[in-house]
């Protein structure tokens, strides 16, 4: 099976890599178009600010070519963020995947949120085997409201969208790759999509 990470400068890509590995899966690491549409799965990975990845996107044409992606597509904790509408972070617009706008956690809680936390609500094939309540690790500051391609919630001083999902594309918050066993067996599900 052919699994492509989208490396834009703005992800942390090794970590997802190895994760991979460790199921036994070799993903390529690629900007390259015609690599990320000729991929069987597409990973689109994200760390750091909004405005200043989707500049990265743009800069390469990927924000014209990742919404017309017809293979699963997986967008990890920005990556996802950058699926949505927009975000409040950096009055950014994002691919417009999602039909979400991304919100700030508001002053009242400590931000970002890093740790673990629940995920709730679980829908789709993605979440096969995993157990509500089950424990995801989370690094952020801003969260995609529940709306109505929600698979999954947590919540951080409100219920916010731990997943999305439209047609052939899915979005976590959380981050598989550092969520140990469950994690994995979330790459493991998408693998099977």
């Amino acid at each position: 099976m052919n699994i492509t990470i989208i490396d834009y400068g703005a992800g942390n890509i090794q970590s997802i890599k190895f994760a991979f590995q460790r199921i036994g899966i070799n993903p390529e690491l690629t900007h390259d178009a015609e690599l990320i549409m000729k991929a069987d799965k597409v990973i689109f990975p994200g760390v750091g600010e909004a405005s200043s990845a989707m500049h990265k996107l743009e800069a390469t044409s990927l924000d014209v070519l990742i919404p017309k992606l017809k293979q699963p597509v997986l967008g990890i904790c920005l990556g996802m963020q950058l699926m949505c509408n927009a975000s409040e972070e950096g009055a950014t617009k994002g691919l417009g995947i999602f039909d979400v706008d991304v919100k700030k956690f508001s002053n009242k809680v400590k931000v970002p949120q890093i740790g673990w936390n629940q995920i709730s609500d679980l829908k789709t094939p993605l979440f096969n085997e995993i157990s509500e309540k089950e424990y995801m690790y989370l690094v952020h500051s801003f969260y995609a409201p529940i709306c109505s391609e929600t698979i999954a919630t947590s919540n951080y001083e409100l219920d916010y969208s731990s997943a999305l999902h439209k047609d052939n594309f899915y979005g976590t918050q959380f981050h598989p790759e550092k969520s140990s066993l469950a994690g994995q067996r979330v790459l493991e599900n998408f693998l099977k999509l």
